[in-house]
């Protein structure tokens, strides 16, 4: 008996497993309940149902059995160690992030001196000299990095810093308490909130949090009634107060915000429409700013007595108002600072001036004006990229901006508002790299409906456009998000090895404001897939590439439009990406803070036409099944990713291993102890783009150089 025991289980095992003599790659069985849905007369096909439940140990042994096969394609890749060797390598230099002054009057920073898992917070009262001190190190949090720090506040005296914290890549949030000074951490602990930052007023802070969730569903069960809470320093959660909920409207966020100049408290309130809300409390009332959800409103200031705010109202592009404190309704709002033909993004004070980011064809510019909406200047940048900055009203002293490219690593500067000059603070050094060797152009395309269509292409100079350049293009086209110039020295290996790295900015982002936005949405989102679809046929027809050497990415809602544009066009693509996506359009609205993302798609439940414009584009259920070849294609997803809930990567793999797509590989790789991609371990993201690039180049048929 006992030698039958182990050869049926051994037999088992290489089932699940996807062992095979010939190479064709054996996908494991999914769990499935022939579950079919009727939504308005429509017949919706969700067979691999018991996915959805992550717990299951159908489900968690599917997970294994994928990740056995994943695993097994990969490990038979011969440079895949080396590409990690050569990505640890490329990735093994001083990063910074940009200084902040806080209220105890020190300078404060992040900082990884080469692999750290996480980030460093750094601080220190003189930026000129070397001598620092470490605040906190997440590094200590966690035996393998996955808890990552989010964000930190001091309170207004400077004597109490909170931070939040994530663990393993959920959204929920954590907050502590250290004296600012001794670095000792208070009893305070928050737990079950999320999407917040410790907001401080007196003797405690507000913040924002759900009620506890079920035991086992922590991430994936809706996520409804976010509540603004106010927490007193030295008391137990339990006794936190509600300061602000709508039960009547259980899909809304809730947010705190405080006034940096005076003790004013605003909330926002978002969720289900393209812009905010925000109320105001005048004592024991609450009083309307910005009546509803269909325009952006941002709190910048209040300042003797008046209400300084960045909106969208009446202005696509955006611009700043402002209005009587006691007095704060929509129609006494006064335009301070007009709309231009560049996109706002953000306003910052720093003294008596005004700091404001615009984005102009995907590049970001610093504006500065005064008080009254007077132009004073405009700050002369280095160069063309994306720019963070760092101010404050009651330090205008100290303005810091960072400017990062293709090209150019973030590189920190100091800001002289009355010379106008910008001094060199810190600039990373990658060893053994001349990053001069790299040149990035931006091209217009049109779309399939004419629409000019901006894209970056970044690449080694003296590369030939010979039409069999390897090209890896990457898109977004959502939910107001703009793609501007990023580094990543991750790219430096592929640019190394002849790629072209294509960075496309298709509608449904934010680059030309509002409009942009709303012409890649809900019935128009057909319109994003045909401007990624357009970007791969223009570098096909000016001879950079061909459809074997293209490889396609996405995440998150990236990764819905490399579901998507594979299904529409698999013909187009050589290799595909889809990575933490959003690949079930019938019933995303189910799970966490899916319903958030209606205002950009819309539901099934909506209306029968918006029912039958979601089946028609969503990937799970618009795979071919007739023989057309797909491309090679790696799903990926994570165990604890509670934004776009794991089952969507999970049944849309499950689906397309078992249609008749043509032989090339159809793998999922499920990362455990890691969430949507924040704080993701620098460990964890060099073995994933490991995993990626090998799995790419593999697949084009091309052998990399490595050193």
């Amino acid at each position: 008996m006992k030698p039958t025991v182990i050869f049926a289980t051994a037999m088992m095992t290489c089932a699940l497993a996807g062992c095979s003599t010939s190479g064709k790659i054996n996908y494991p069985a999914a769990p499935q309940d022939g579950t079919v849905d009727t939504i308005f007369g429509l017949e919706v096909n969700d067979i691999y149902r018991p996915l959805e439940n992550d717990t299951a140990p159908a489900t968690l042994a599917w997970v294994e059995a994928e990740n056995k096969v994943t695993e097994d394609y990969l490990s038979k890749i011969p440079f895949r160690k080396a590409i990690a060797e050569r990505l640890t390598n490329l990735n093994n230099y001083v990063k910074r992030g940009l200084p902040v002054r806080r209220s105890d009057g020190r300078y404060y920073y992040s900082e990884n001196d080469g692999l750290r898992n996480q980030y460093v917070i750094y601080r220190t009262s003189d930026l000129s000299s070397p001598e620092r001190e470490v605040f906190l190190d997440p590094n200590t949090l966690s035996d393998d990095g996955t808890v990552a720090l989010g964000g930190m506040t001091q309170s207004k005296d400077g004597r109490y810093s909170a931070y939040t914290i994530n663990r393993s890549g959920s959204d929920w949030v954590e907050i502590y308490v250290m004296d600012t000074e001794t670095k000792e951490l208070l009893p305070d602990h928050i737990e079950w909130a999320k999407f917040t930052d410790a907001e401080w007023d007196g003797d405690g802070f507000y913040y924002s949090a759900y009620p506890r969730p079920e035991q086992g569903k922590e991430f994936s069960n809706a996520n409804e009634n976010h509540q603004v809470m106010y927490h007193k320093l030295g008391t137990p959660q339990s006794e936190d107060i509600v300061v602000f909920s709508d039960p009547a409207n259980p899909l809304h966020f809730h947010n705190a915000v405080m006034a940096d100049t005076d003790p004013v408290l605003f909330v926002t309130i978002g969720g289900q429409g393209v812009g905010n809300a925000v109320k105001m409390r005048r004592g024991n009332q609450w009083v309307t700013v910005s009546p509803d959800q269909d325009y952006e409103c941002s709190i910048i200031d209040v300042i003797d007595g008046k209400i300084y705010l960045l909106t969208s109202y009446g202005a696509p592009l955006k611009r700043v108002m402002v209005v009587d404190v006691k007095n704060p309704s929509r129609e006494n709002w006064r335009e301070l600072i007009p709309e231009s033909d560049r996109v706002l993004e953000y306003a910052v004070l720093s003294g008596d001036d005004m700091y404001l980011g615009y984005q102009k064809d995907a590049s970001d510019h610093i504006a500065i004006y005064n008080l009254d909406g007077t132009q004073k200047s405009e700050i002369q940048l280095p160069g063309v990229g994306s720019l963070s900055l760092s101010a404050s009203r009651r330090h205008p002293e100290d303005v810091f901006y960072s400017l990062s490219s293709f090209t150019s690593p973030s590189t920190i500067y100091a800001y002289d508002a009355a010379s106008g000059r910008s001094t060199q603070l810190f600039r990373p050094e990658i060893e053994g790299i001349n990053l001069d060797d790299y040149v990035t152009e931006q091209v217009f395309y049109p779309s399939a409906d004419g629409t000019k269509i901006p894209m970056f292409l970044t690449y080694k100079k003296g590369l030939e456009r010979n039409g069999k350049n390897p090209v890896y293009l990457y898109g977004y086209g959502g939910f107001n998000v703009s793609l501007p110039p990023s580094f990543s020295a991750y790219r430096l290996f592929m640019l190394d090895n002849g790629v072209i790295y294509a960075q496309t900015n298709l509608r449904g982002g934010s680059e030309y404001g509002e409009p942009w936005h709303q012409a890649g949405i809900k019935m128009n989102k057909q319109n994003v897939f045909d401007d990624f679809i357009a970007a791969g046929e223009y570098l096909i027809s000016e001879g950079w590439t061909s459809p074997d050497y293209l490889t396609i990415e996405g995440g998150s809602n990236g990764g819905l439009l490399v579901g998507a544009v594979v299904n529409q066009r698999p013909d187009l693509f050589k290799v595909a990406f889809p990575r933490v996506g959003v690949m079930d359009m019938m019933r995303y609205h189910l799970f966490t803070i899916g319903w958030n993302w209606a205002s950009d798609y819309g539901t099934s439940a909506d209306s029968p036409e918006m029912a039958a414009y979601l089946l028609g584009y969503s990937p799970l259920h618009t795979i071919r099944n007739d023989g057309t070849p797909y491309p090679a294609i790696m799903v990926t997803t994570a165990d604890h990713d509670d934004r776009v809930v794991p089952a969507h990567s999970f049944k849309y793999a499950a689906a397309l291993q078992a249609a008749d797509t043509g032989d090339a590989p159809k793998l999922i790789r499920i990362d455990s102890k890691a969430g949507h991609g924040a704080g993701k371990p620098t460990a964890k993201v060099i073995e994933e783009y490991a995993d990626i690039y090998s799995f790419m180049f593999h697949n084009l048929g091309i052998t990399p150089e490595t050193k």
